[in-house]
């Protein structure tokens, strides 16, 4: 069979699967739109994150990546504007960013924002809110990994553990089908002050349809998430000593192509929703956060081809008094939702 019949038997069996699967919308349904969009970076959105601050939520800050060999970490207020003193430009393909607070480093905490150098398979990371680098010039990751793809960075997540310590969980353009596709280090003082990360794990399974990049850690409850793009989101625990065993796969059904960016909308300590960007439909599939992972409804939004999200749960000031939700579009920008627009009448939203 020719290349051509074979994109056309996987295009029409992608559209019969959506059509049949996808869980069913009000006729005539329209995409939510962003209360806010940013303004445009240079060459190629692609993941945000949210900073909090803790003194005054209003002043809180969205650090977005600009994908490119001459890229950078672009840094906007809540309205979308760019602060062009933080902002950070010259990186190496950086791909997704995440963010922790709290990283005892010198002797004082420090939150941080760590990002994906894909050129120099390394981890990049700068402290919150002034956005300096801490990592001596970037922390080398996947070392002893044979060929260049195998260290090409992708996806990141930090996890914060219990007693505060800090975890990075990173992905890879591909890697092994069993066992070991995410590399999970301990971030902390070398003690002279300086950051290290101490390489704890290597976990997780991989389908081979295409990569995995999509990835987030739910802190209260101790998972990781990630998006096995057009295969499901695959579900570990968040601490290294609990073992790598798979906890369940979800979102096996129902998604036009790409599995993408995951968000955690909490209403409690364990209650919420997980929110999948279905990328190609220009989707948001939402499942439930607490015990088993099932569909709840599909909320189309504004994006184009979404890749990476984030969200944050709580009042941050007279725009978002209920949480924000900000996804990535393809023309260069990222949007900012009122969750309140996106729950609707079928979702709870914080008070």
């Amino acid at each position: 069979m020719n290349r051509y019949h074979s994109l056309l038997i996987f295009s029409a069996a992608s559209i019969l699967c959506y059509a049949s699967c996808k869980p069913k919308q009000t006729p005539g349904e329209a995409a939510v739109k962003p209360l806010y969009t940013t303004e445009a970076v240079q060459f190629d959105s692609d993941d945000p994150a949210i900073w909090v601050n803790p003194q005054d939520s209003s002043k809180s800050l969205i650090i977005g990546t600009d994908k490119d060999e001459n890229g950078g970490l672009y840094v906007f207020d809540l309205k979308g504007k760019i602060i062009k003193n933080k902002s950070i430009k010259g990186l190496k393909r950086p791909n997704n960013v995440d963010i922790a607070y709290g990283l005892n480093l010198g002797g004082r905490k420090v939150d941080i924002a760590v990002t994906t150098e894909r050129m120099t398979h390394k981890l990049r990371i700068f402290s919150l809110p002034d956005m300096k680098p801490i990592d001596n010039g970037g922390i080398p990751v996947f070392e002893g990994e044979t060929g260049e793809m195998f260290r090409d960075l992708m996806g990141i997540a930090l996890y914060t553990n219990p007693e505060g310590q800090i975890y990075a969980i990173a992905g890879r353009k591909t890697g092994p089908r069993e066992g070991s596709y995410l590399w999970q280090y301990l971030l902390e003082d070398d003690g002279t002050g300086k950051l290290k990360a101490t390489l704890k794990r290597k976990f997780g399974k991989y389908s081979g349809k295409k990569e995995i990049e999509a990835i987030a850690v739910d802190n209260e409850l101790g998972y990781i998430y990630y998006s096995d793009e057009q295969f499901g989101v695959r579900k570990y625990y968040a601490d290294p000593a609990k073992g790598n065993n798979e906890l369940d796969v979800f979102a096996t059904t129902g998604f036009m192509e790409d599995h993408e960016g995951i968000s955690i909308y909490k209403t409690s300590d364990t209650t919420g929703y997980i929110l999948v960007s279905d990328q190609s439909a220009n989707h948001f599939q939402v499942f439930n956060r607490e015990g088993k992972q099932k569909l709840i409804t599909s909320i189309p939004t504004s994006t184009s081809n979404s890749d990476g999200s984030d969200i944050y749960s709580k009042p941050l000031n007279s725009d978002f008094k209920h949480g924000i939700f900000v996804a990535m579009s393809d023309n260069k920008t990222f949007q900012l939702y009122r969750w309140e627009d996106l729950a609707g009448q079928k979702l709870k939203i914080n008070k």
